[in-house]
């Protein structure tokens, strides 16, 4: 009766179709010291891609030397599990004439649906007169059976049965087979070695607008159109845990309604699908990313077009490199549509002119560039009339670099960019997503006409983007403009968002983009990359500086949270201390504010806990895999997935346990002035199950003032 290994490792994993578990009757009859019932126990990790069908069969019984299979472990209609008795060891075992439903043959049933694409723990403990199931740990069902007479057989393996997959049913999965001599330990091996599941976190993604279809729609295309697509892997263990494990993970672009890998349109084209690393753009397919305390963010570009390819829907599908392909080890985004931004504009009606300042805003509102992408913004049909064209003050658009990075040339003298705006003489209705206008613009030493305000154009932009397109734009303004006009445009961002959130990530951005540069050059030391050892303490160093944090740094693990924002491994590049500095900063920022400062310096009790990740906070709510603390228990921390200039960066969140025995995640704001929430006190007074509960009274004094 031999176990297969206990590695829990991702080779373990099989179909259950080539499962086989050999099982000796003989260790189920008698009795054992004490007069203890002998029995053993079979127990392995199940996963289910698909619901039942009539007679699904996960486990089959069978006899040595027989070719007639009989039901173990059945998956019911209503997607319960059924455990039947064993063959040659009880009365009640089915036999030849037992066909589906079964219904007048004994078995024990699981009292709720067996979940889908989520694996599951499924233990059988066998005696000759009991046999019990299990799952997730936990009884759920047991029957007292009667077993059969010892009858002489010369035959060796007349006491031998064998439990055999089935080949004909729903797709299933198996994980760690265990056969245990021992009773009642499978709850400990429940807990041992949990297999992981690949999965995308909906929760945390940028450059993507979700249509009224649930569709995402992402701009693409050209290089000079597409934009930044963000997206976070998670594997987790069946608990929902971070999984370690050393694998890689490697995107690709597929259509979405047959799985088909998307091809480039012609040999010399780019690849369908791109990853951005260290500023530079390659194939996706041959950059694989590694896992790193469960999680790998992806900064991917599409440049082919669904207008190209039929108007089809794609999805970005993730999988594991040089692992054999199961479905658990997979993921796929939402269906995808692929569009360019650059449409024409259609002409004003008659009575309807426009002057060229007009045109321009209409030209910014409706252009894919975003803010200063390549010193151009895309326009129609140029013409040369020196009365169309429109001087724009060089601090609404710095010119940056194609990767987005601010260029690092010292202007010497004021410069203007002339967009060359012109009227439109027609437009073709039948023009597609794949349509965009021609571009022009210069840079001008002129001084005249210098506009003193950013226009309405620019500020709605800025409030319609996404987080990469904002930090492109604020790493030139915050540059060339004062500290006045930078708080100017937070004002008037703040106004058109209606979320104060916006004012304080761009009133930030200047002091973080310096800070930024000045500890990059520190720790680089004019080198393009760093090592990660050597970084950290001047990173540290940093953090309790602007923190005001005297007595409290970062922890190793508070130090793990960061090396995987960054996604970095033993050494980082400037893209990927980027990262990890837009986060760490407005954290820093909020440390920094006397309420919140006493919270974080003090220990006994701890009120912060440190960098921690949500799937790490909920794991500190909770007594067992299964069980939650106290209702009203709580846990303060930042949000690992807000960097800058997201507009929640640097907020607080508490994660508690509520009166319906489950987790909830509150924002809390630290912005006074902000409708949706007060101090921190007035809003978790405003939490009531946290008020009938009392936590708050337990709030250092610092923080009931």
């Amino acid at each position: 009766m031999a176990a297969p290994a206990e590695s829990g490792g991702i080779e373990d994993y099989r179909s259950l179709r080539d499962a086989r578990v050999d099982l000796d009757l003989e260790a189920a009859r008698g009795s054992g010291e004490g007069g203890r019932a002998r029995g053993f126990a079979v127990c392995f990790w199940l996963y289910l891609s698909g619901p039942a069908r009539p007679s699904s069969v996960l486990l089959h019984q069978m006899t040595a030397g027989a070719d007639n299979k009989l039901p173990f472990l059945v998956l019911s209609e209503q997607n319960k599990l059924l455990l039947f008795p064993l063959l040659r060891l009880h009365r009640e075992a089915p036999s030849l004439s037992s066909f589906y439903p079964w219904t007048d043959t004994t078995n024990l049933s699981s009292v709720n649906e067996c979940p889908l694409e989520k694996w599951i723990h499924i233990g059988c403990e066998v005696t000759e007169n009991v046999m019990r199931l299990h799952i997730d740990g936990s009884l759920v069902a047991e029957a007292c059976l009667c077993s059969l007479s010892r009858e002489p057989d010369n035959q060796d393996d007349a006491h031998q049965i064998c439990l055999v997959g089935s080949n004909n049913m729903v797709e299933s999965y198996l994980n760690n087979i265990q056969v245990l001599s021992v009773l009642g330990t499978i709850h400990e091996q429940y807990t041992k070695n949990p297999p992981s599941k690949l999965s995308i976190d909906f929760s945390c993604y940028d450059g993507i607008e979700v249509g009224d279809d649930g569709v995402w729609c992402i701009v693409g295309g050209k290089p000079s159109c597409r934009r930044n697509v963000i997206l976070e892997v998670v594997l987790t263990n069946a608990f929902g845990e971070p999984a370690n494990k050393d694998i890689q993970i490697v995107a690709s672009l597929v259509y979405a309604d047959t799985g088909v890998v998307v091809e480039k349109s012609r040999d010399d084209a780019e690849a369908p699908l791109l990853i951005s690393c260290e500023g530079l753009e390659y194939p996706a397919t041959s950059k694989p990313l590694p896992i790193l305390r469960g999680r790998a963010l992806f900064k991917l570009k599409i440049s082919q077009l669904s207008s190209k390819c039929d108007n089809k829907l794609f999805r970005i599908y993730f999988s594991t490199l040089h692992v054999q392909k199961y479905p658990f080890l997979e993921a796929s985004s939402r269906p995808i549509r692929c569009i360019s931004r650059g449409r024409p504009i259609r002409p004003l009606g008659p009575g309807k002119g426009t002057n060229s300042s007009t045109m321009d805003e209409i030209h910014l509102v409706n252009n894919a560039q975003g803010f200063g992408r390549v010193g151009k913004v895309i326009g129609c049909s140029q013409s040369r009339d020196q009365s169309s064209v429109v001087h724009l003050h060089p601090s609404k658009f710095l010119k940056v670099e194609d990767d987005g990075t601010e260029t690092h040339k010292t202007v010497s003298q004021t410069r203007k960019m002339v967009v060359e705006a012109q009227s439109v003489t027609r437009t073709d209705p039948a023009a597609s997503d794949s349509d965009s206008m021609d571009a022009r613009s210069s840079w001008s030493g002129s001084d005249r006409d210098e506009v003193e305000t950013f226009s309405d154009a620019i500020i709605f932009r800025y409030c319609l983007e996404g987080t990469s397109q904002r930090s492109t734009f604020l790493r030139g303004a915050a540059a060339s403009i004062n500290v006045d006009d930078l708080i100017t445009l937070a004002n008037q961002v703040s106004l058109y968002s209606g979320c104060s959130h916006h004012r304080n990530q761009i009133i930030i951005s200047k002091q973080l983009l310096e800070e930024a540069a000045d500890t990059w050059s520190i720790i680089s030391k004019n080198n393009e990359r760093a090592l990660w050892s050597s970084a950290v303490p001047e990173i540290m160093a940093k953090f309790m500086v602007i923190a005001h944090s005297t007595n409290r740094g970062l922890s190793e693990q508070d130090q793990e949270v960061l090396r995987v924002i960054a996604g970095c491994g033993d050494d980082l590049g400037r893209d990927e201390f980027d990262r990890l500095w837009n986060w760490l900063y407005p954290v820093a920022v909020s440390l920094s504010k006397d309420k919140i400062n006493n919270l974080w310096c003090c220990t006994e009790p701890v009120w912060i806990e440190g960098l921690i990740t949500k799937e790490e906070a909920e794991n500190a709510l909770r007594s067992s895999s299964e069980l939650l603390k106290n209702p009203g228990t709580f846990v303060l921390r930042f949000p690992t997935t807000r960097s800058w200039p997201h507009p929640d960066a640097g907020s607080l969140v508490v994660t508690y346990v509520g009166f319906d025995n489950s987790i909830h995640h509150r924002l809390l704001s630290l912005d006074a002035s902000d409708s949706r929430a007060g101090s921190l006190q007035d809003l978790l007074l405003q939490e009531p199950e946290l008020l009938q509960l009392g936590r708050v009274d337990r709030l250092p004094t610092a923080m009931r003032n």
